[in-house]
């Protein structure tokens, strides 16, 4: 990364450890310079336009961002973040399809368990609460210190 890539990531790290959604117009505002900074169609810059909007409950705005950071091609962990947030966000819009069909094609293994827990997020809201504690419960199998076999028959009997 060159030092003005340092520079950029290291203020866009400071907006978020400032940021304060009481004030929508004074985040926009900020971040909007942020993103100026950068050439136009730039996956990082678009991902983070994407991601102020969805941190301000504004998804809708969230999405189409979001959309061209991936098309943009970010770096594949970057992508794999992005995808999550992409599919949270149409989860909260009621697009629960979408964002499955995120989940179910993200192989993503440096976020452990954290494509599992949106999956059941989105099954629960997509009125499929079987599945939803299937989802949850198969990830928390792993985790366990004992049982861990007991616990994944228990959670597959629930499909």
């Amino acid at each position: 990364m060159s030092e003005t890539e340092d520079s950029w990531q290291a203020r866009v790290a400071q907006f978020w450890a400032e940021f304060d959604e009481s004030d929508a117009e004074r985040c926009l505002k900020r971040m909007r310079a942020l993103v100026e900074e950068r050439p136009a169609g730039d996956p990082e810059a678009l991902a983070e336009w994407g991601g102020v909007h969805d941190s301000l409950g504004l998804e809708e705005e969230a999405v189409g961002p979001y959309r061209e950071a991936l098309a943009a091609g970010l770096a594949p962990e970057r992508a794999h973040q992005v995808t999550i947030q992409l599919a949270s966000t149409l989860r909260n819009l009621g697009r629960t399809d979408e964002a499955l069909e995120l989940l179910d094609a993200l192989d993503a293994p440096e976020l452990g368990d954290a494509p599992a827990f949106f999956r059941a997020l989105v099954l629960h809201s997509a009125g499929r609460p079987a599945e939803a504690l299937q989802t949850a419960l198969t990830a928390l199998a792993d985790h366990l210190p004992r049982y861990q076999r007991s616990a994944r028959a228990y959670a597959e009997e629930l499909a």
